[in-house]
């Protein structure tokens, strides 16, 4: 599949964007597995659209063309051959535009709708909207539809008959996916500006005859958790996911009487209603919010009837969490077989892959599963079939089993934490012989921890708190069930560890560390994986442990420049400060007090040269908080290095509540705008480093000092590098490539994490900043390697040498050449 000219790109796209593009589209031509590195700001987004979608639309045309040519009988003369593939174009061209001419029509009834609406002020009625709420549940005889939903029905025009059945085929599609909804909304926005051909390429002559244009919407369907798709208003009101997820798979119990149930669940009667959905879904590119809106206006369930509407779309936009977890695409009807996966925003990818499979639970949280199921079990002992008990008491064995170990760690006080071993805190009585698959399987069939939940919350009442009896807002016994669920991963993918916490509680941790197991189906069922971020930066890890069972010919990695000009960013490791004392911020040196003034003396420095704000990216908020005590201590002449920073611009620090975050961000941006500029104090891998747009005067300067090496003594890192090790030597590697594989591993998670800060600096072509790396190491080749690209790039001068007294100077004028621009 040649290379178009043309990606539709809404914009005339820079030479970097168009490189990409390319990269992109001949990854997913060849099939391939794609790891893309685009620096936020240089227009990623549009880019990973525009190239897959063009890929997508010339695989449409490619697929039709092979339709219409399909062999008959090799003996047959050539006319009738010609016939007949005439008669298939003509077939499939009129199933499209019977399929365009449905969505067609929806947005021109719509535009007309909105076009009556701004035009006029809509009459409101409360008897009326009352007579109808209450006329909602109560169904039509003979028609199998309520009087709202034929009401609404008439309003918006159903896109066929009620005889007629539309069928769409299992379309080829693009399935997207972020980390947050918001981030897909964004994306969103970005399809919206994309104006695509027609899937089939035929005469415009017979498109405009059909009332068509040249161009077709992309069949866009976003996917997204019944939180954001729930329209049941007593649902909706419980606030939680979990009790949102709880409350719903309720009222489809058999057990639970008609009229309890969910009047808006998609059913063979109110079939044409997914319809409808369907089509006014494709009609437009709507966002999530969009079709929770539509589900609401149509009157059934967004969430469900959107299942319908997963073979005909063309893209699929969907978080992290349905696409990653087996059990989730499942639920959902999601088939990969075949089709393009893209993970933006995948920086992080590895270690989101192996927080969703990690769970931990408390002492204190197993305590509480065996009150309840002892409560439970006091009071139905006599009601519950023999198996029933069975299964109850094994239950009850295994927590006993895991409790008891946690109460030896809890006493022992020269442990505080470390690596658990499954035969120790599996050998309480009888414990050996349970059979966890079959529990695991009863637990979830049965769905017993709703059932204790729900009978433990009527026996106790107020007297126990809904904090005390769940998590997260789960039924705690359903978080223990997900527990035991770990008991039955294979030794080899992760371990169990314990950690004794402030208040005498312990927990018990399953801690993955091996993602690219559950990463291997969407691998081999995908036709091409893309892994595309601003800060992939080092890419090995990716390819080691994610991707080692991988042909090295079907992997992919690229990377670009930024769109802004080579002068825009100056980039300067420092490895002495003010009168030539060593930054050296390891973790046995940070502490002391000479080095803390050091730093506190370049950091004034930096304030009187850097304009506006200045970003400062530390290892952890308790080193933030160690070096904010000693800076505030008075000096000789009775003024704090606190007190001089604040003479240059008012200081603000990443608050630890997440709550907070906003409030701060303001606060710092109103400083900048009032002149007085702003000092940001943040964390590396905090709320600051990640998602936040320090753009033009919000980050002038970003600061980066130490770096944020693990604690290599945490029992998980251990664990994490033994594994790395063992594994590398099981693939045929020596013992000495094994350890050095471990050290890359570690390096490189810590240079992920610094990475990621400094790309909040630099967000669109007339941007400018300068990056200033406070430690030595960062003139080491080992470590200077593992920066992106783009940084790399803008290096000025050196690598081992930089005093800061030197470079003060050259910043100076740095700025001084910006502000003349």
């Amino acid at each position: 599949m040649s290379t178009p000219k043309d990606f539709h790109h809404p914009f005339k796209p820079y030479v970097i964007q168009y490189e990409l593009m390319t990269a992109i589209y001949d990854c997913l031509s060849n099939g391939q597995i794609g790891i893309f590195e685009s620096p936020t700001g240089t227009g990623k987004s549009l880019s990973l659209l525009c190239s897959a979608l063009s890929w997508l639309r010339k695989h449409q045309r490619e697929r039709f063309e092979e339709q219409v040519a399909l062999n008959g009988d090799a003996e047959e003369p050539t006319w009738i051959v010609e016939q007949s593939r005439s008669q298939r174009r003509e077939i499939i061209i009129q199933k499209y535009l019977e399929n365009e001419n449905r969505l067609h029509r929806i947005r021109e009834m719509e535009q007309r709708q909105r076009e009556q609406y701004e035009g006029s002020e809509p009459d409101y009625d409360s008897d009326q909207e009352e007579n109808s709420n209450k006329s909602s549940k109560q169904d039509v005889a003979g028609k199998g539809f309520s009087v709202r939903s034929l009401q609404l029905m008439q309003k918006l025009g159903p896109s066929a008959p009620l005889e007629e059945e539309v069928c769409y085929e299992d379309e080829i599609k693009i399935f997207y996916c972020s980390r947050t909804h918001s981030q897909l909304t964004q994306f969103v926005d970005e399809v919206r500006r994309v104006k695509l051909p027609k899937a089939i390429e035929f005469d415009s002559a017979l498109a405009s005859s059909n009332g068509l244009q040249d161009e077709a919407v992309i069949k866009h369907l976003p996917l997204g958790s019944r939180k954001n798709l729930c329209i049941n208003p007593e649902v909706v009101k419980l606030g939680s996911l979990s009790g949102i997820n709880e409350r719903c798979l309720d009222l489809q119990q058999p057990s639970t009487p008609g009229d309890r149930r969910c009047p808006y669940l998609p059913t063979k009667e109110n079939e044409t209603l997914v319809n409808d959905l369907r089509d006014h879904t494709f009609a437009k590119i709507r966002d999530i919010e969009d079709l929770g809106l539509l589900g609401k206006k149509i009157g059934v369930c967004p969430y469900y009837s959107a299942r319908a509407s997963i073979k005909p779309s063309e893209l699929v936009t969907l978080p992290y969490p349905l696409l990653l977890q087996r059990s989730a695409r499942e639920a959902l009807g999601i088939s990969l077989k075949n089709n393009v996966v893209i993970v933006d925003e995948a920086h992080n990818l590895m270690d989101t892959i192996c927080n969703i499979h990690s769970v931990a639970i408390s002492n204190s949280q197993l305590k509480r599963c065996r009150s309840q199921l002892g409560v439970y079990l006091q009071k139905f002992r006599n009601r519950l079939k023999g198996k029933n008990r069975v299964y109850i008491t094994q239950v009850i064995r295994l927590i006993d089993s895991i409790s008891a170990y946690l109460n030896g760690k809890t006493t022992d006080s020269a442990q505080v934490e470390g690596t658990a071993v499954f035969s120790e805190f599996m050998s309480g009585k009888g414990v050996d012989q349970i059979n966890i698959y079959k529990l695991v399987r009863y637990f979830a069939e049965s769905k017993l921890a709703h059932k204790v939940d729900g009978y433990v919350s009527f026996a106790e009442g107020a007297a126990v708190t809904d904090s005390q009896r769940r998590v997260s807002g789960n039924p705690v016994l359903l978080h223990a069930q997900s527990f035991f669920q770990t008991l039955t991963n294979p030794a080899s993918e992760g371990r169990f560890f314990f950690q004794r916490v402030d208040n005498d509680d312990t927990f018990l941790k399953y801690t993955l560390l091996d993602p690219s197991h559950h990463f291997r189906d969407v691998v081999e069922e995908a036709r091409s994986v893309v892994l595309a971020g601003g800060t992939m930066s080092p890419v090995d890890d990716y390819v080691r442990h994610l991707f080692a069972y991988v042909d090295p010919h079907r992997l992919k990695t690229w990377s670009c420049g930024h769109i802004i000009p080579e002068d825009n960013l100056s980039v300067w490791p420092v490895a002495k400060g003010i009168g030539g004392i060593e930054l050296d911020f390891t973790y046995e040196k940070r502490t002391s007090p000479a080095l803390a003034d050091a730093l506190g003396e370049c950091l004034i420095g930096l304030a009187t040269i850097v304009p506006d704000g200045l970003v400062i990216f530390f290892p952890s908020y308790s080193y933030v908080d160690h070096l904010v005590a000693l800076w505030q201590k008075p000096l000789t002449n009775f003024r704090s290095i606190w007190d001089k920073l604040y003479d240059e611009k008012t200081v603000f620090r990443e608050p630890k509540d997440s709550t907070k975050v906003d409030e701060v961000l303001q606060q710092y941006s109103e400083a900048i705008d009032r002149g007085t500029g702003g000092i940001l104090l943040s964390v590396i891998g905090g709320k600051m480093s990640e998602g936040i747009n320090f753009s033009d005067k919000l980050g002038r300067g970003v600061v980066v000092v130490g770096l944020p090496f693990p604690n290599i003594r945490n029992a998980e890192w251990k664990a994490k590098l033994e594994y790395v090790e063992k594994s590398t030597i099981e693939r045929g590697a020596s013992y000495n490539d094994g350890k050095a594989a471990a050290r890359e591993f570690y390096e490189n998670a810590c240079m992920r994490a610094v990475n990621q800060s400094i790309g909040r600096a630099i967000r669109h072509q007339r941007d400018y900043a300068s990056i200033i790396l406070l430690d030595q190491r960062f003139g080491t080749r080992r470590i200077a390697d593992k920066l992106p690209g783009w940084i790399k790039q803008g290096i000025k001068e050196g690598r081992s040498d930089n005093k800061f007294d030197e470079i003060i100077l050259k910043l100076r004028r740095f700025f001084e050449s910006k502000s003349r621009c």
